[in-house]
């Protein structure tokens, strides 16, 4: 691999770039090349912060024609680091946040630097969502280009399922936008088949109508009973209620008692999207699972839910993860998850299991690179600490609890929540999907350029 940097190529490099040009020694280096997990710590040859797609296309070409790695990075938030490398170039989207909502169309046009939080506000204001993640700062770029888990998910489907075009940069520099009836093989391969096909700079989704949820965390001690009624609570009602089942250490909040604070305990985030009327019926609901410890639930602006785990996974934190599909939340995974949650490595950790029925399943098995739709769970286990010397041991507690999880799912997991150890699994992962998935890189990609990511190799 060729990393030599002449002072000609980079003269010609800022001549073709409009954004920010940073190389090591520079003042901000240590800043520009910071992502969220800071378990990641790596030095690249250069970040290039592109100011447009302009920026994003020489950026491409200037990686490839050097044979630098390149990755890129959306909001940040990969949790295997894919938004950064060593001695190759990160090309950073960050200031690609331009948001463009059509309220007759219910349709949103927003840059692959965006974040969440700017997505939701957005639509917020014409009374429209769409799924998004759990953490406001992630980005929407890798999370919809994963399949997109979030709150809405039994209600809307997945981020990606809402995906109806994209703009993308492709391997050899030039720029295209797919949909379902432009370059139909690359649409169906970024509902779910992550950064492997080039860069998006944008994406077009269709929202849809939620204004303000009933929501919030209730909170209850960590007994079987408390799972098996929420796995109840799932087949029984209908896709307005979202439901993610968290297991953590108890927060330090005012609406739960100090002795339950830092104690093991089994927490309920509750999004229903229903009727104003039918409220107190879903707190009732919520009650009967079990003993509640603490609530705080109310009607908030759809945007608010979105931000309930803003706090306890701020960036910086050093993180690694696992994660499951399972068919069912069987009796054995319940014990697998509450002997775990007794030795949860710090009050960040949190294990989620997020329910992917409903209108997840709209969609069948190879409609979309993501290919689990037979799946009603999705889990993840989520260790995040502070101290980095206390890495060694989180990951042997994340394996330990992986393998014990695993007579109880299926063989694959969502790519989101898969960590840069888990390269083995990417064809288990997208399962039937995979052999056509191959294709559509060999087409796009044949020389790989785009391989920081969980790969899928030409």
């Amino acid at each position: 691999m060729t990393t030599a940097l002449d002072g000609r190529a980079l003269a010609r490099l800022r001549e073709a770039v409009h954004g920010e040009i940073v190389l090591p020694g520079d003042a901000d280096y240590d800043e520009a090349r910071k992502v969220y997990n800071a378990m990641h710590d790596r030095r690249p040859a250069l970040v290039v912060r592109a100011a447009d797609v302009a920026d994003v296309i020489a950026g491409v070409n200037f990686a490839r024609d050097r044979e630098l790695l390149l990755a890129v990075r959306g909001g940040g938030h990969s949790i295997p680091g894919h938004g950064t490398c060593d001695r190759g170039l990160v090309l950073d989207l960050g200031r690609l946040r331009g948001i463009r909502v059509d309220p007759e169309t219910h349709r949103a046009r927003a840059e692959g630097g965006c974040t969440w939080a700017g997505l939701d506000h957005a639509g917020h204001a014409f009374g429209l969502a769409v799924t998004g993640g759990v953490v406001s700062s992630t980005g929407i770029a890798g999370l919809t280009l994963g399949g997109g888990l979030g709150h809405l998910n039994r209600r809307y489907g997945l981020a990606c399922d809402s995906l109806v075009s994209a703009d993308v940069v492709l391997a050899d520099g030039t720029f295209t936008t797919c949909s379902d009836d432009r370059a139909p093989d690359l649409m169906w391969a970024l509902r779910g088949g992550g950064g492997n096909f080039g860069v998006v700079t944008s994406f077009e989704y269709q929202l849809h109508p939620v204004d303000s949820v009933f929501g919030g965390p209730t909170f209850y001690p960590p007994e079987a009973d408390v799972m098996r009624a929420y796995r109840e609570l799932i087949a029984e009602h209908d896709e307005n209620l979202g439901v993610l089942l968290a297991v953590l250490l108890g927060p330090q909040v005012p609406f739960l008692p100090k002795q339950w604070h830092g104690r093991p305990l089994i927490a309920v985030i509750t999004c229903w999207t229903g009727p104003l009327q039918d409220d107190e019926r879903i707190r009732a609901r919520l009650g009967e699972l079990g003993p509640v410890l603490g609530q705080f639930m109310d009607r908030i602006p759809y945007p608010v839910i979105n931000t309930l785990f803003d706090e306890q996974l701020p960036p910086g934190l050093h993180h690694y993860w696992k994660g499951h599909f399972s068919r069912r939340l069987t009796d054995g995974a319940i014990d697998v998850h509450l002997r775990f949650g007794e030795t949860l490595p710090s009050p960040e950790s949190v294990t989620m299991v997020f329910p992917v029925d409903g209108a997840c399943h709209v969609q069948g098995p190879k409609d979309t690179a993501f290919a689990y739709r037979d799946a009603n769970f999705a889990t993840a286990l989520g260790p995040s600490f502070p101290n980095g010397a206390d890495r060694e041991a989180n990951i042997a507690w994340t394996r330990a609890y992986s393998a014990a999880l695993e007579p109880h799912s299926e063989e694959g997991g969502y790519v989101n929540f898969m960590d840069v150890d888990d390269q083995h699994r990417v064809r288990i992962n997208y399962r039937h999907n995979y052999d056509r998935l191959v294709e559509v890189k060999r087409r796009y990609d044949p020389a790989n350029l785009f391989r920081l990511n969980h790969n899928i190799a030409p």
